[in-house]
């Protein structure tokens, strides 16, 4: 039956709900793994933990203020979300222990804290990488990190350290991996320092010791292979028998080769040039060789005309032009000096290619400017003409994952040290489940006292505080599922403590609306008519107070750090939650009981008998001027 006119037509209100919670609990069992399990954090779940060490040429000790920075980088760049609630501890004078909550693996958490160095570097020349047959040549184990001396000879400088993994692949990721074989000695880069400002570099006169110290080593095990390197300027003529020697070179050494033997040696593959320390390629004034993330293509590089301190931020997207092959994107803008910087490589690129051009008019292919991240291209595009707008990085190993986490890396920032990896672990709950058990039980309780006062103070609208309740609480649920889900977000227990205090905020909406409702029937209206004037006299109130909690809790999250944040979080959706259950369930319930006359029966409601002095003695004197006559009825209509 349609709803009398003026009179609210609480289906919609009903139905948009409905659509709603059909909405969300869809995605909750038809999408990501289809299971109604919220993403639980570090304190309640337990996850995973990895311990690294600061890389330094002389292996001293970094500067305290680098190390705090690169602490803060790498908790940027893991919670990048701001609601997953990491924990990045610094620990002795130069070891950083990085713990994140649920299944992550040590290769996601080795991404997350590569360097990422971004350069932009022209494209000399281009060759595919051809692997010799026979075992795969790696880097092998790492020179052990010694301080440099006169005296140091090359075999000394050889001497294997343990390594953590034996095997420098290819990366399929977005950065390379900071520890492809990380050795446990403080100092396995030939070039360790990766930041740009001397205040906070080691002295690159020790890096250059340790690169020395490094190719001296080479050069003692290559024999008189390194001589005939030397003379090769074409890979093809090369024998690779001949220089089979270079197989058995460290990642430290392979990374002290000159650069054009480098290149043209067949047997320095791509998986011994992906295999290199993540400050291998550190100096951007040197010309250097490196390969794409799949490792088929060596690229010789020009030195570096645009740095990463160029590019003003980076976010990651999806362009339908380019599906299905590559639609994910990583654009990078640029500062006003960096877009000037790399307008002028655009163009010097272009100039290049029509020189050869010019000299050679069989030549093919475009102008090409490599987009290096630490040692890998990550793109080489094509040049068509020059740049002016803002640079765009595609193709490749770039898929959804990786475009966000090549984002992340290069918006927070290169670190300002290298580090290896030195321990990988999983571990448990820092609270337990007892713990997580007395914080349900916290809010059980606090949830049983709302309902009971309800029930005891307002009697059958008590009843309607409890549907609303369970209709707010399922939407809590479900948008914790896909907030873990999509966004990272990780339930702890000061997100739960969040959730318990807001038990309270949605009570008090309940509280607001049915204590104006009692005024009106005080002042003689009936339910049913008092339900529309109080719900607009309510309205303001509830709106003014869930506006006060949300700033409160959205300026708590800017401004707090680690579990408070969660707190906050929590707090913040539950205060939105109310909202949405006050307007689209609890007043359309009051408005369709108030009609029933069973609900408006003083006993049941308890708010017939709410009347002032002076609305009863209008109802008697009404009552006796009646053609009918009988004693005086509260019972509303």
């Amino acid at each position: 039956m349609a709803a009398p006119a003026g009179h609210l037509k609480v289906s919609r209100y009903f139905l948009v709900l409905a659509v709603i919670l059909v909405a969300l609990y869809a995605l909750v069992f038809l999408t990501g793994n289809k299971k109604p399990h919220p993403k639980l954090g570090l304190d309640l779940q337990g996850g995973a933990a990895i311990t690294l060490s600061a890389l330094t040429p002389d292996g001293k000790a970094p500067n305290a203020a680098s190390l705090d920075q690169a602490r803060q980088i790498i908790a940027n760049r893991v919670n990048a979300s701001g609601v997953t609630e990491p924990e990045v501890v610094t620990e002795g004078n130069r070891n950083l222990v990085v713990s994140v909550a649920g299944g992550t693996n040590a290769d996601e958490l080795k991404k997350l804290v590569a360097p990422a160095k971004l350069t932009f570097r022209k494209v000399l020349e281009s060759a595919p990488d051809k692997p010799t047959p026979g075992p795969e040549p790696t880097c092998g184990v790492k020179v052990a990190a010694v301080a440099p001396s006169p005296s140091a000879s090359g075999s000394k400088s050889a001497s294997p350290s343990p390594s953590t993994s034996g095997s420098a692949k290819p990366s399929s990721s977005a950065s390379a991996s900071p520890s492809a074989s990380p050795s446990a000695s403080p100092s396995a880069s030939a070039s360790g320092s990766a930041s740009a400002s001397p205040s906070v570099n080691p002295s690159q006169s020790a890096a250059a010791a340790l690169k020395a110290q490094a190719l001296a080593s080479a050069q003692a095990k290559l024999g008189p292979a390194y001589a005939m390197a030397e003379q090769i300027s074409d890979p093809s003529q090369a024998d690779p028998n001949a220089l089979a020697a270079f197989r058995t070179l460290t990642c430290t050494e392979v990374a002290a080769l000159p650069a054009k033997m480098q290149f043209f040696v067949p047997t320095v593959t791509c998986s011994m040039l992906n295999g290199r320390d993540p400050g291998a390629l550190e100096d951007d004034k040197d010309a250097v060789v490196a390969c794409d993330q799949g490792g088929t293509t060596k690229y010789a590089l020009d030195v570096a005309k645009v740095q990463g301190t160029d590019v003003a931020s980076a976010d990651n997207g999806y362009d339908p032009q380019n599906y299905p092959t590559d639609p994910w994107i990583v654009k990078l803008h640029f500062t006003g000096k960096g877009q000037g910087k790399w307008t002028a490589l655009t163009q010097e690129a272009m100039q290049q290619q029509q020189q050869q051009q010019q000299q050679n008019p069989q030549s093919q292919g475009g102008a090409q400017v490599a987009i290096v991240l630490d040692n890998e291209v990550v793109s080489a595009p094509q040049i068509q003409s020059v740049i002016v707008g803002d640079a765009v990085i595609n193709g490749g190993d770039i898929d959804e994952k990786n475009s966000k986490l090549l984002a992340t890396q290069l918006k927070y920032g290169a670190l300002p040290l290298n580090f290896a990896l030195q321990d990988f672990e999983t571990v448990s709950p820092t609270l337990g489940l007892q713990q997580m058990g007395y914080g349900l039980l916290a809010g059980a309780i606090g949830l049983i006292l709302v309902v009971a006062y309800c029930l005891f103070y307002y009697r059958a609208m008590g009843l309607v505080v409890i549907a609303s309740l369970a209709a707010s609480g399922g939407t809590i649920f479900a948008a914790l599922v896909l907030l873990g889900r999509y966004m990272g977000f990780t339930l702890s227990l000061a997100g739960i403590a969040g959730f318990i205090v807001a038990i309270g905020i949605t009570a008090d909406s309940f509280v607001v609306f049915f204590e104006r409702l009692k005024d009106e029937v005080k002042d003689g209206r009936t339910v049913r008519s008092a339900v529309p004037r109080a719900w607009i006299r309510a309205r303001r109130t509830i709106l003014s107070a869930d506006a006060v909690s949300f700033l409160a809790a959205a300026v708590l999250w800017l401004l707090a750090a680690g579990p408070v944040k969660g707190f906050a979080f929590t707090l913040g959706l539950s205060t939105v939650i109310d909202l949405l259950v006050v307007f689209l369930f609890t007043h359309p319930l009051v408005a369709l009981l108030s009609r029933s006359s069973a609900f408006t029966t003083p006993r049941f409601s308890g708010l017939g008998n709410l009347r002032s002095d002076k609305a009863l003695e209008a109802a008697a004197l009404a009552a006796v001027k009646s053609p009918r006559f009988g004693a005086v009825r509260t019972k509303e209509s």
